[in-house]
């Protein structure tokens, strides 16, 4: 099935949901009788706009993904309504596609970097735009990356110079161009790790080195990840993205957090030739944030910590070093709330202040090196903002002034690297119904580029002994 026949489907499966509503159904043929309908559909095209001066480019056509692209047409008539429209498949075949509206300028032209959306999927002066907003077709399904060294996701850009309210199967576009974009840069080389129990992927700069190393870790979905630690390594990191559990010969679920496991990942990663300093960095997200608080209050081997939307205490799991043992604080799942067919988890996490989960607030004023918490006001997995604040409250009392807080307003759950499509909810393993991510479109995709700009500042001056932190 084609892009534009998947779209007409779901439309078409919209339409019959709403056909017992008269006045819907009434209003929809109303609109399909008239001209503006007609324009809008492609039936009539702009006549002055001649399809072989039409001209649509992105620069760089090639480039890595948190990289920007800069995106212009021109040949277009003056001051006309015109529709850009993005699409790209991903590797299990699932379709994600945008379009916003814009209007020419008094030459005919549209350059992104400087014209309003009038409408669409945003609005505004957006550059990245129609990358961030590509939502699926087929609900709750999230972008991800899987094979960085392999393939680029090829992101198709297409012009209708009209305003295209649905997709049809017979709509021809303009003019398209396509953007290919990278999850690793050329030289990067990527490792299979398997060192005693460590199960993961290393991924090291070009050059000779050595690069400061970084322990790069996702949360409750298991598995590996590497997308993002692919693009640390292209940015100057000895990455090692690191499993623990639901990956190979790993426990299939999280139960006990042994922390001697990641400490050998820690010591593998500081033994490799390739890799500078006597410390880790550790960059992690959700539960692996958790378990990354975690390796920087208690393992002397880390250097410097980023927890992306993180809890401030143990929760869930029982926690095991040498002769520590912490109970997880439990969760309170008859507190789980269900929106649209999707759940949010934030209410089942307790307050760690309350005296029986003392024992369970992570030590952080022992850290070695500082930790920077990214928080997404608006996340609905966690209350990320409390938690983030009890740690920075703790580390102060303590006499700990390294520890960081940095609130992204209407930011979500998942920050992820720029460019990444918004994602508000999708579907999780383990979980019978999607997960609420939280976040607003616009502030959450711009909290995204300034997190990881942040992020890498961060961690090359508290991993390279010669600079400090510029927090």
């Amino acid at each position: 099935m084609s892009v534009s026949r998947q779209i007409d489907a779901r439309r078409q499966n919209t339409c019959d949901k709403l056909d017992g509503d008269a006045g819907v159904k009434n209003l929809i043929g109303l609109i399909e009788k008239s001209q503006v309908f007609q324009s809008i559909s492609g039936s009539v095209w702009c006549r002055s706009a001649s399809p072989e001066m039409i001209g649509l480019a992105a620069t760089p056509e090639v480039s890595l993904a948190d990289e920007p692209v800069r995106i212009r047409a021109w040949g277009l008539p003056p001051q006309t309504l015109i529709t850009l429209r993005a699409w790209v498949q991903d590797e299990k075949k699932e379709i994600f596609h945008s379009r916003a509206f814009y209007k020419t300028d008094t030459e005919g032209k549209v350059d992104l970097d400087q014209s309003e959306a009038t409408g669409g999927d945003y609005q505004g002066v957006h550059p990245m735009g129609l990358f961030w907003s590509l939502k699926p077709i087929t609900p709750y399904r999230r972008l991800i990356k899987r094979d960085v060294m392999g393939s680029p996701f090829r992101v198709h850009l297409e012009l209708y110079p009209t305003v295209l309210l649905v997709p049809f199967e017979d709509q021809i576009p303009a003019v398209t161009t396509v953007v290919e974009r990278w999850y690793v840069a050329p030289g990067v080389r990527r490792l299979e790790v398997r060192d005693g129990r460590v199960r993961g992927t290393l991924f090291l700069p070009p050059g000779e080195g050595p690069f400061p190393g970084v322990i790069d870790m996702f949360g409750g979905i298991g598995g590996l990840l590497e997308f993002r630690s692919s693009l640390l390594a292209s940015r100057g990191f000895a990455s090692l993205a690191l499993a623990y559990f639901a990956y190979e010969d790993l426990p299939s679920f999280l139960g006990v957090v042994d922390l001697t496991y990641f400490e050998e990942a820690a010591q593998f990663l500081l033994r490799h030739p390739k890799v500078s300093g006597d410390g880790v960095g550790v960059v992690a997200v959700c539960k692996g944030a958790e378990i990354a608080l975690c390796m920087a209050s208690y393992l002397p081997q880390v250097q410097a910590t980023v927890c992306i939307n993180s809890t401030n205490a143990v929760n869930g799991n029982h926690l095991t070093y040498g002769d520590i043992s912490v109970e997880g604080i439990p969760f309170q799942i008859e507190r789980v709330q269900t929106h649209s067919e999707a759940m949010q988890l934030s209410s089942t996490l307790e307050d760690p202040r309350k005296p029986e989960y003392q024992d369970c607030i992570l030590p952080i004023e022992r850290a070695r090196g500082p930790v920077l918490f990214c928080v997404g006001e608006k996340d609905q997995n966690y209350d990320s903002l409390f938690f983030a604040n009890e740690a920075l409250a703790r580390a102060r009392k303590n006499g700990k002034q390294n520890v960081y807080v940095r609130c992204y307003p209407g930011a979500g759950h998942l920050l992820e690297p720029p460019g990444s499509p918004f994602c508000p909810v999708s579907q999780s393993p383990f979980f019978p119904l999607p997960l609420m991510w939280g976040g607003e479109l616009v502030p959450h995709c711009i909290a995204q580029e300034t997190c990881w700009r942040e992020m890498q500042d961060f961690l090359h001056s508290n991993l390279n002994p010669c600079t400090k932190s510029k927090l």
